[in-house]
């Protein structure tokens, strides 16, 4: 291994907006309104909340403790770490799942980034002007089955991503989320205001903080005759333990890595709370920006993903000021698809960087054009594109590997996370470690040994049985 100065945040606040920023991404203002919308709103947004502070939140401790204590990439402070407990050197996998799932997300993340950086250009030239529900599900699609315009809207923004990890932590993460996550708040706040004003706030604030545990835990289904059948089921609360877990970028590396740059000085139990706080804060302000304009304008609460490219741009056509929302509203999501971004590119950047001599320059460059030349693959497998009809298992190529990464590596390695830390770390070691108040020790003992792993384990049996049942 090649010897490497450990690069390191130059204070608490720098690494908690990078953090904060790794963790909000398009996942909190793209996918949680919807699923919100899909799972009847306030219960949904209970039970998620829930779910992030007794089984995230103590896995966030858990990266960012492997990471602070290994000081190297994933991969490096995994096999470091079982080292020192006298643990196989098999649980380094833990850090090549993270590594490799990283590489593969932002392969695919980056085509969808592609897309905002394009939408915010669409809405500002006016694009969108009185546009038709059926005019606006056309743009969309005529625009990924381009060929060009996906391809040159995909390296723009895998090209952005490269420049900023390529200047280092302190002069490329920390510069970039310093200036990008107040923008990142900045524009949401401006969004909820106007939304608040111009939108049906009354209906949203209904729908986001009345819990109606009903919609939770029934489904209805119309049977042969007509009949409409309401059947119990803990699909809608698996769907919000699994936002839970995904929307705080657990189990990509990113976490890890980021926490590799952490002094000794820096409370980890007090950050993780930060961090999930702000992560969910990020989430229920999209839902206030979102939900008064699709009820004011009669949209579909449940649209799903095309719920921002093919859904809101309707009212953005319609509103007053909609060429400036929907600019704003875009922006706003290339801004969150930016800072998730950089966050994955860092793991495998950190890994080759100690593992060769090359400069980190060079580093960000081979990795980021790698990573960009399999994302072209994603940008060809949408619309009518010449890879669309290619199927993985019945999936897309896009959507094969959003379920390996999202269904398969994240959930298992996560689990594997949780495990190693709870039950093959020393406890004097994590107390150490942790430096916490004895009474919040155990209760975070107790979370990252029992709950966090069952709670993952869940997800990842659910998901195996949903597919081998079709």
């Amino acid at each position: 291994m090649a010897a490497t100065q450990h690069a390191h945040w130059s204070s608490r606040w720098a690494f908690l907006l990078a953090a904060v920023g790794s963790a909000v991404g398009l996942g909190n203002i793209w996918k949680f309104p919807y699923e919100a919308g899909q799972g009847g709103g306030g219960a949904f947004v209970l039970v998620y909340l829930v779910f992030v502070f007794l089984i995230g939140t103590p896995m966030l401790v858990a990266e960012l403790s492997l990471g602070r204590r290994g000081q190297m990439s994933p991969i490096n402070s995994m096999a470091k770490v079982a080292r020192e407990e006298k643990r196989s050197a098999l649980w380094s996998l833990i850090g090549w799942s993270g590594v490799v799932g990283a590489f593969i997300v932002i392969s695919f993340y980056s085509v969808v980034g592609g897309w905002t950086l394009a939408y915010v250009i669409k809405s500002a030239t006016g694009e969108f002007n009185n546009i038709t529900a059926a005019a606006s599900a056309d743009t969309f699609v005529a625009y990924i089955s381009d060929p060009v315009k996906t391809i040159v809207s995909h390296v723009a923004f895998m090209a952005i991503t490269i420049f900023i990890v390529a200047k280092g932590v302190q002069g490329g993460l920390e510069k970039a989320v310093t200036f990008l996550m107040p923008a990142l708040f900045a524009l949401l706040l401006i969004l909820v205001i106007y939304s608040g004003i111009a939108g049906d706030f009354k209906a949203t604030i209904n729908f986001l903080f009345n819990p109606d545990f009903d919609k939770l835990f029934y489904s209805e289904t119309v049977s042969a005759t007509g009949e409409t059948v309401r059947h119990f089921s803990l699909d809608t609360v698996l769907q919000a333990l699994g936002q839970s877990f995904f929307s705080l970028s657990l189990a990509l590396g990113s976490i890890m890595t980021y926490g590799s740059y952490l002094t000794r000085d820096v409370n980890l139990g007090k950050s993780a709370v930060l961090i999930a706080s702000a992560d969910s804060a990020v989430a229920l302000m999209a839902g206030l920006a979102i939900f008064p304009i699709v009820f004011a304008y009669g949209l579909d609460v449940g649209q799903g993903g095309g719920l921002v490219f093919m859904t809101l741009p309707i009212a953005f056509g319609q509103m007053p000021f909609g060429i400036v929302v929907g600019t704003l509203f875009f922006a706003l999501l290339a801004v969150a698809a930016i800072t998730s971004s950089i966050s994955l590119l860092e793991p495998p950047v950190s890994y080759i960087e100690e593992k060769t001599n090359m400069s980190r320059r060079k580093v960000a460059l081979t990795m980021g054009i790698l990573a960009g030349l399999v994302g072209v693959l994603s940008a060809y497998s949408q619309g009518t594109n010449m890879l669309s009809d290619v199927r993985i298992f019945g999936l897309s190529i896009m959507d094969a590997k959003d379920f390996l990464t999202n269904n398969i590596m994240m959930p298992l390695a996560g689990m594997f996370t949780a495990l190693f830390v709870g039950w093959f770390v020393s406890r004097k070691s994590m107390m150490d470690e942790l430096a916490l108040e004895d009474r919040t020790f155990r209760v975070w003992y107790f979370l990252v040994r029992f709950v966090s792993p069952v709670a993952v384990g869940v997800i990842f049996v659910k998901i195996i049985f949903d597919v081998i049942t079709g």
